[in-house]
């Protein structure tokens, strides 16, 4: 698939050609350990010799100068999935896929603020051990005019005495 992908971006293999001999490896969850190497021509190759950068899903490290050009490339290469799925199964599933797909990854994101959400909801409603923004400034605006009327009070005794 990266091949792939660099088969249709010629400016990414001419970056990667300049470090043509030199290895990468790949720790994917779920997959072994992959070690590739670059090819002249800027595409990757099976095996390959003694990694000079590592790609994990956290990151890409090494301190050589492949690793920063792995860097660049993670930041400039966009890969369209639904593109390469709609090549294997048809635009309409290419597209319902990748829907799927997504919803998948952002469950654990929008349950999480769901789960945030409802414990707000019931320390705010059901145990009243947390206030609404609205009826704190309702407060906040309701001292101030309490306090303003004691001062306008605490005057007119003043001017009686």
């Amino acid at each position: 698939m990266l091949n792939a992908l660099l088969g249709r971006e010629r400016w990414a293999r001419d970056r990667l050609a300049l470090f043509a001999g030199q290895g990468i490896e790949l720790r994917l969850p779920l997959a072994p350990v992959m070690r590739l190497g670059i090819a002249a021509d800027g595409r990757l190759q099976p095996g390959g010799p003694e990694p000079s950068a590592m790609v994990t899903p956290a990151g890409i490290s090494g301190e050589s100068e492949l690793a920063e050009e792995l860097r660049y490339l993670r930041r400039h290469l966009r890969w369209d999935v639904e593109e390469e799925l709609s090549r294997l199964v048809g635009d309409v599933a290419a597209h319902r896929i990748a829907l799927s797909v997504r919803a998948l990854l952002d469950w654990p994101r929008a349950s999480a603020r769901r789960l945030a959400e409802a414990a707000a909801d019931f320390a705010v409603d059901e145990r009243r051990a947390l206030v609404r923004r609205g009826e704190l400034d309702r407060l906040a605006a309701d001292l101030a005019g309490l306090d303003q009327a004691l001062a306008a009070l605490e005057q007119r005794i003043a001017r009686l005495d």
